[in-house]
């Protein structure tokens, strides 16, 4: 009969040298994997800081669109043989002219409108201890956001006024160096900027900008008596 050879296992050397490389690869699986959840995290983070920006821009633009609603804007269109036109109540604005990190609007809410600017009507953001706070009424202002997941650092509302000469609807010329003559439509518009960070990563900045125009046009000036 053929002699079977020896059997023979590992050595301690062949053993170790095997450990080694096993608790290599698990040390590289696992960097892999810490690496790779870092960075699902960092996405998560930055998808949330987004949709937190992208919300508050989006409930701060379609408030403002409303700005200077009155539901009787049919009393300030002139008509023939009027003797006056009522002025809107709701038309005041700010900012008017320069960049603010704060907005004061009003619009009406009367079932019958009664020309008067109540307090329920009155309306405003404003940045404060890096929040975006909402006015609902004359002295009632709460957070829109939350600082407990993102501070607000930069909160800007850029006016732009364009006029429209409605001279051509006047029945008299106006007079020469008249400041009020010939009336204008004020076409407005804004250009909102927010940028905020989150809280559990500083690190993590976003901004988002949104450009708003104002549903209700105002009109200022007067034709020729």
């Amino acid at each position: 009969m053929t002699p079977q050879p020896a059997q023979r296992g590992l050595s301690l050397v062949e053993l170790l040298v095997g450990v080694a490389i096993a608790l290599f690869i698990a040390a590289a699986a696992a960097t892999l994997l810490a690496g790779h959840l870092r960075e699902s995290r960092a996405l998560l983070l930055e998808a949330r800081l987004m949709q937190d920006l992208r919300t508050a821009a989006d409930l701060v633009s379609r408030d403002l669109r409303r700005a200077g609603y009155w539901s009787a804007a049919v009393d300030g269109v002139w008509l023939a043989g009027a003797s006056s036109v009522a002025a809107n109540p709701y038309a005041a604005l700010a900012p008017a002219a320069a960049a603010s990190d704060a907005a004061s609007f009003r619009y009406s809410r009367d079932a019958i409108e009664n020309g008067v600017v109540d307090s329920n009507e009155q309306f405003g953001f404003r940045l404060r201890n890096g929040a975006i706070e909402l006015q609902l009424g004359a002295a009632n202002w709460q957070a829109l956001t939350d600082t407990g997941t993102l501070t607000i650092t930069q909160f800007s509302v850029t006016p732009t006024v364009r006029e429209l000469s409605l001279e051509a609807f006047c029945a008299k010329p106006c007079a020469t160096g008249a400041a009020a003559c010939p009336p204008r439509q004020q076409v407005r518009s804004l250009a909102l900027e927010i940028t905020g960070r989150l809280v559990a990563d500083a690190a993590v900045t976003r901004s988002v900008r949104s450009a708003v125009r104002l549903r209700n046009d105002a009109v200022i000036g007067a034709c020729a008596a």
